[in-house]
């Protein structure tokens, strides 16, 4: 009798398709900002309640935008649409939008970041998009059963000190999230710059994730892991530049939270086919797979999982063992991740 494993690869070897058997494995997605999942329809609908005048005449002219040619060029768009988000109501939608987006592509966990310092400049508090964020993650996880958590990321564009004001002003917020990260520009900000603020979250008992090694070099993800703590590097796809820091990740199970589909539509890599994904994988640095901006770079979750196993070529195998990676490098309980990889396990029949 053939195992669970073996009968889907005949499936899909048949008339199963490989969305299909992606989206029923157990997974969660790690790195995803939650303003670069507002799509256009969002952006138009949010700009009309909120009577926001865009630099767009059409849905069509936002999408066209979305051609960029660098991680600035990305940036430069991506807070112009965040500027619609203004009500907790606008919150509140656009993160149960993207957990119902979640859900339907299999995604059991979704730890996500959002950047408080982006809404708090335009006036917008703390209270109302984390009631809004709140209110979502309650209402999804009563509807579908998906578990999701908050991690609070800084600007690393702006000075460290206006981090840790963000780090006071969030306090009554603080045990609303699971941790805090690092994004924006990369280049010329370095990760020890904000080794105070980290320092102040971990003191608090927040996990810590850090954007390195996404467009700076590899001395930025030792970096990261050294002066902030980070138990997550978030991309990380420039490592191959130092074999170092390569085997660092190996011995330490440091997980990266990496996002194909933004690798490629920013110019790090010319095609999927050259991604280092799978060569990481290969040589045991836990890699996981994730949307990053979702709406800004085509594809969620399942669809950045769907061009890895078409561009890499990756085997049903490698596919349950990214899932298994997610799982295993998510901040849920002991327990919880127990139940999600025997459920994973049953799946593949192992």
């Amino acid at each position: 009798m053939k195992s669970g494993f073996e009968a889907t690869r005949l499936c899909l070897n048949g008339s199963m398709d490989l969305a299909a058997f992606i989206r029923g494995l157990p997974k969660a997605e790690l790195h995803v900002h939650i303003e670069g999942t507002l799509e256009p329809e969002m952006m138009f609908d949010f700009a009309g309640r909120n009577s926001i005048d865009l630099p767009f005449g059409s849905i069509s002219e936002i999408r066209d935008a979305y051609e960029f040619t660098s991680l600035q060029s990305f940036l430069d768009i991506y807070y112009q649409g965040a500027a619609v988000l203004i009500t907790e109501q606008d919150f509140y939608d656009l993160m149960f939008a993207y957990l119902e987006r979640a859900h339907a592509d299999g995604v059991r966990r979704a730890e996500m970041f959002f950047d408080p310092q982006t809404h708090t400049a335009r006036g917008v508090g703390f209270d109302v998009f984390m009631a809004g964020f709140s209110r979502a993650i309650a209402d999804a996880d009563a509807k579908w059963g998906i578990s999701a958590g908050l991690i609070m990321c800084f600007l690393r564009h702006l000075p460290p000190e206006e981090s840790v004001a963000t780090w006071r002003d969030a306090g009554p917020f603080t045990g609303q999230l699971i941790g805090v990260g690092l994004d924006s520009s990369e280049i010329g900000n370095p990760p020890e710059l904000f080794t105070e603020v980290f320092s102040l979250a971990r003191a608090a008992g927040l996990r810590t994730v850090a954007h390195a090694g996404e467009e700076g070099p590899p001395e930025y993800i030792a970096n990261a892991l050294e002066a902030l703590g980070a138990e997550r590097i978030d991309h990380g796809v420039m490592v191959d530049g130092d074999p170092s820091v390569v085997a660092m990740l190996v011995d330490s199970q440091v997980p990266l939270t990496m996002c194909p589909l933004s690798n490629v539509k920013l110019k790090v890599f010319d095609q999927m086919a050259d991604h280092n994904l799978k060569r990481l994988l290969d040589c045991g640095v836990m890699v996981t797979v994730n949307s990053d901006d979702p709406a800004y770079f085509g594809g969620y979750i399942l669809d950045n999982y769907v061009a890895l196993a078409e561009g890499l070529d990756l085997s049903m195998q490698d596919l349950v063992n990214l899932a298994r990676n997610s799982i295993k490098a998510s901040f849920l309980t002991p327990g919880e991740k127990s139940e999600l990889l025997d459920e994973l396990d049953t799946m593949a029949g192992s």
